[in-house]
């Protein structure tokens, strides 16, 4: 190794620059040989010319035991030889070369060398030696070594998860998602499987826990949300969400940004709720069949008072003329004294059937889900439908706001009316036989349900008659009382709704219902 002196400074005397120029050899060894990293020189065939302390204690040899040996004391078998060929390759073009490789040490203990191979060049750029400095990086690869297995092994745990999993941005875009979140992805999205429209409707429906946990991270657990898909089953997830903070990688001494994300957690209950729903379709199938008794009865007397207060009015009527012609006479004339006693009779007939007909009792209005009553309704029937031999089109909306209502007046309503769409064909003269139910929100204020059937319609003179009571379209051998769209009316008014039939419509009947939805 040369060094050139270089010219004293105007302030140092000849002596001193003379004395600097002896020190500076000694200096430069004496740094070597104290570094902290082990060096070694070689010569072109790479074998050992110096080596310093350090690599005598990273290798455990003695100077004397190594030098004049080839570096290749150092290698381990396990380095692959394109290692090498690349590491030549690099000092065949008088570049250096970085790498990592697996070395053996004296006790024939290994180690991971982070290493750097520098070619020495003369004055006319000519390799003259090798400058070769590697460190001990096992302690740094045994921990990266078990990072990776970490991650690798979090990785195989949250790609098996039966759960959905899938981390978000700020943005709301997907980070990450394991194969269960893609799989629902792929269910939920009409097997488009866009990750970003299935958050979009994970967002929708959960509400104000998504942006609570957004805006204030506020973590929410078995938030429940549901889909109705019409033909295919409904799907129940219950979704759990929390913030993730993450620091980034800069050093302490440095300012710290931290990353927001959102973690949400979502698992298929469907198989579960089905079976809830099923027991409880059961339930709900007694309880209809009550209700629709008490109805019935309902209609019966109703019916009747309607039939006899009739007569009952031209009997009064009669009376009243009967006593204005006979005068002073009135008392004592037999025959208006048996029309008086059939008026009374008759008032009192009307009385008895008045109090006797069965009270609906008040419910308590609730948030409800039209699509789910649509739902039940439709299973209730399904034996009467395939009687029937009619094919059931139900398209609900997928994210539908709740109505405020009386839950059994509203699956009442749903019932008369597609009982009355069944019965319109199942004339044998109808061979089209479809039936169409959807669900939209009309104008951002109000639920709106159509009901069509391939039928024979109602002529749209009778469009606003058919809600009279008692009026009804059909034969009177079909025992047609005319109360069903009446309630129908009822119900739909005291939910503040509006019920009509689309007299534009011509393939059939189409019947249309309008709620007002409540605030989510």
């Amino acid at each position: 190794m040369t060094t050139q002196a270089t010219p004293a400074s105007n302030n140092e005397s000849p002596s001193s620059s003379r004395e600097n120029a002896e020190l500076l050899p000694e200096i430069f060894r004496q740094t070597v040989e104290h570094a902290p990293i082990a060096i070694s020189i070689t010569d072109l065939k790479a074998n050992i010319l110096y080596v310093n302390r350090a690599f005598c204690a990273t290798t455990g040899y003695k100077a004397e035991e190594v030098i004049g040996k080839n570096e290749s004391v150092l290698s381990n078998s396990t380095t692959p030889r394109l290692v090498y060929q690349a590491l030549w390759g690099r000092l065949a073009q008088k570049k250096s070369w970085s790498g990592v490789l697996a070395n053996r040490r004296k006790d024939n203990s290994l180690y991971m060398a982070e290493l750097t191979v520098a070619p020495v060049l003369d004055d006319q750029g000519e390799p003259v030696c090798y400058l070769g400095m590697h460190r001990d990086t096992s302690d740094l690869h045994e921990l990266e070594q078990r990072v990776n297995s970490q991650r690798l092994m979090i990785e195989a745990v949250v790609n098996a998860a039966p759960a959905a999993m899938v981390v978000l941005d700020r943005q709301h875009r997907v980070m990450l998602s394991n194969p269960s979140f893609c799989r629902l992805t792929r269910d939920l999205t009409a097997a488009k499987g866009n990750a970003e429209d299935f958050v979009t409707l994970l967002r929708e429906n959960l509400g104000a826990p998504f942006e609570a946990l957004e805006n204030q991270g506020i973590s929410f657990s078995a938030k429940e949300i549901s889909f109705d898909f019409g033909g295919r089953q409904s799907r129940w997830l219950s979704c759990h969400g929390m913030a993730i903070h993450i620091e980034d990688e800069h050093s302490s001494l440095l300012p710290q940004n931290a990353e927001h994300y959102l973690l949400l957690t979502i698992n298929d209950i469907s198989e579960l709720r089905q079976k809830q729903e099923d027991s409880r379709l059961n339930a709900l199938k007694a309880l209809m069949a009550e209700e629709e008794l008490m109805d019935g009865m309902r209609e019966t007397f109703n019916g009747a008072i309607h039939r006899l207060q009739g007569p009952v009015n031209l009997i009064s009527a009669a009376t009243r003329m009967l006593e204005r012609r006979l005068g002073d006479q009135a008392e004592n004339d037999p025959i208006l004294a048996a029309m008086r006693e059939a008026s009374a009779a008759g008032l009192d007939a009307l009385e008895n059937l008045s109090g006797s007909i069965p009270v609906r009792l008040e419910e308590a209005k609730l948030p409800v889900n039209i699509n789910q009553l649509i739902r039940e309704v439709i299973s209730m029937n399904t034996d009467q439908l395939l009687a029937q031999g009619i094919i059931v089109d139900w398209q609900p909306a997928l994210r539908l706001p709740w109505v405020m209502g009386a839950e059994s007046g509203l699956r009442s309503m749903i019932k008369h009316l597609i009982d009355n769409a069944i019965e319109s064909m199942s004339q044998s003269q109808i061979r089209r036989r479809e039936l169409f139910i959807s669900t939209r929100v009309e104008n951002a204020k109000s639920v709106r349900m159509e009901i069509t059937d391939s039928g024979p319609g109602i002529p749209a003179e009778l469009a606003v008659k058919v809600f009279e009571p008692f009026f009804s379209t059909k034969p009177p051998h079909r025992g047609a009382r005319g109360m069903g769209l009446p309630m129908v009316q009822e119900i739909v008014t005291k939910h503040s709704g509006m019920v009509h039939f689309d007299t534009g419509y011509q393939d059939g009947c189409r019947v249309i219902v309008e709620l007002p939805f409540s605030a989510n």
